[in-house]
């Protein structure tokens, strides 16, 4: 028998007291909730329920029993606020899970209060706050018992965490140590959240890293993911695994599969009227469009999302649909619109922290916009998303840095403009700008007769590789750093396209040997 039918039975009985029946029902409601059926949830809760974000009765209860119907309030509140959307409900749940914490953390009820840290933390990372997230769920892990349930939750969130950060390694390693402790759970919701979160990972790093053995994994693990949210019965995430398949396909050009796809999740969701579920299909069908070159059909499907997002709280998920709804309309010639929800993209990711959501939006503003903005404008977002996203593991997002250097330069050798670096970064300055001796940029002086566009984007790159180098006293690793590459790609340039720079690099020495020998 279901926990949520023995607490059934226990409730008709008369003998126990009205803690003990709350207490019941607050199981039985988490045992739902796990389900996704939120609904059937706050029906258990009974009259002591008052509505999302709102507190619930609690006057006449004991103080465990005032904490647990918290707990459920608030964790309800953050579902239904993600599901329909609502304005604010993140916030209030945190209120509601935060008061919850601290009396159980009174109470001296170690797992119930990191059960709760763990809600607390996905609440955070609804609204975009990932760092407050990753503390939050470090702080559980640093207390929770090895095989708990809250642990291996925060496991799962915290994997989730690291990969929408971008931080892909971090997840990696996260789901292999993890792996065998959710083998072990009974729980089929939390290990299809565990094969979910695996099979994202596998995905971004077999892209950035054209691995098809990772895609192939990520296929494998989703497919898991789905058998045990079915054995949950939990339709809503069976629902996001649809649309994560289907984000899958399109990346790898597999559009009718995509769109097969996002037609059983669009299902799901409707049957749900769940509203966040459709904005994410809908966010998802603009990429699988645009990809696909229907950039009218992708801009009109991420209006929509946006439409949805701008109800709720969700900041990311509204910042990266405008960053979507930006790349469609750019490439549709309407770039003052464009940038408009690059702008807004930008705005919305910085108001809640989310500074890789942000960065990604004004890298996309460079890549998108370069030929149409005035280069230091363009620069300005470059050095935007260069100063957000420099510790992406994703190797696609620092080919595309790189690739938008190389194209300002292109640009400023194209419009007379000049180039230096200053503090770390590519400057652009105006071709009848006055230049000092004291300036602290070391200037390039443009070309008086016609030339070849390569050859001067290979010697703009070479001089500002030249100063870089000055300033790093020959240090390649430094220069790198300047320049915001990486020592082997900065090594790679030089010891190729710009032989002419090895006298300025300090020599390079030798590695010493391991001792270890290798048969």
């Amino acid at each position: 028998m279901s926990l949520h039918g023995h607490a059934s039975r226990k409730l008709e009985s008369a003998s126990i007291s009205e803690n003990e029946r709350v207490l019941l029902r607050c199981k039985a409601a988490k045992e739902l909730e796990s389900a996704g059926e939120y609904e059937a949830a706050k029906a258990e809760l009974g009259e002591r329920w008052q509505g999302v974000g709102q507190r619930p009765k609690v006057a006449d209860l004991s103080e465990a029993a005032k904490a647990e119907l918290l707990l459920r309030a608030g964790t309800l509140s953050g579902w239904f606020g993600s599901s329909k959307q609502i304005d604010n409900a993140q916030e209030l749940a945190k209120d509601l899970i935060f008061e919850s914490a601290r009396t159980f953390e009174r109470l001296g009820l170690t797992e119930r209060l990191v059960d709760s840290q763990v809600d607390l933390a996905v609440c955070y990372w609804r609204s975009g706050a990932l760092d407050e997230a990753r503390v939050t769920l470090k702080q559980v892990l640093s207390h929770a018992d090895q095989d708990s349930e809250p642990r291996l939750r925060a496991l799962a969130n915290l994997a989730l965490l690291e990969r929408v950060a971008g931080r892909f390694n971090e997840a990696l390693e996260i789901q292999i140590q993890s792996a065998p402790l959710f083998e072990r759970s009974s729980n089929h919701a939390l290990r299809g959240n565990f094969h979910n979160v695996y099979a994202q990972v596998l995905k971004e790093i077999g892209l950035a890293e054209k691995r098809d053995d990772y895609i192939d994994r990520a296929l494998v693990e989703y497919t898991a993911a789905s058998f045990h949210f079915e054995q949950a019965g939990h339709l809503r995430f069976q629902g996001h695994i649809e649309n994560n398949l289907a984000g899958l396909f399109a990346s790898i050009g597999r559009y009718s599969d995509s769109y097969d796809h996002l037609n059983r999740a669009r299902a799901l969701f409707e049957r749900l009227e769940d509203k966040g579920g459709l904005a994410h299909i809908n966010e998802t069908l603009a990429t699988t469009l645009l990809a696909e070159g229907r950039n009218l059909e992708a801009a009109n499907a991420a209006h929509k999302a946006i439409r949805i997002f701008q109800d709720g709280d969700e900041g990311s998920a509204l910042a990266e649909a405008l960053t979507t709804e930006g790349r469609a309309l750019s490439r549709l010639g309407r770039s003052r619109d464009a940038l408009s929800s690059f702008q807004r993209a930008i705005k919305v990711a910085q108001k809640i922290g989310d500074t890789h959501t942000e960065g990604l939006a004004a890298l996309n503003v460079t890549e998108e916009l370069l030929s149409i903005l005035p280069p230091k404008e363009v620069l300005n977002y470059y050095r935007q998303a260069e100063t957000l996203l420099p510790k992406s593991e994703n190797s696609r997002v620092r080919l595309r840095l790189g690739e938008c250097a190389r194209k300002i330069l292109a640009t400023a050798v194209s419009s007379s403009s000049s180039v230096s670096l200053e503090g770390g970064f590519v400057q652009v300055v105006g071709g009848d700008q006055d230049q000092t001796s004291e300036s602290k940029s070391l200037t390039m002086n443009q070309p008086s007769v016609p030339c070849s566009l390569e050859e001067e984007v290979l010697r703009f790159e070479g001089d500002l590789i030249k100063q870089a180098l000055e300033k790093a006293g020959g240090s390649v690793t430094r220069a790198a750093r300047l320049l915001g590459t990486t020592h082997q790609g900065l090594a790679f340039i030089i010891n190729g396209r710009q032989k002419s720079l090895l006298s300025a690099r300090k020599p390079v020495r030798p590695r010493r040997r391991s001792i270890i020998r290798y048969h």
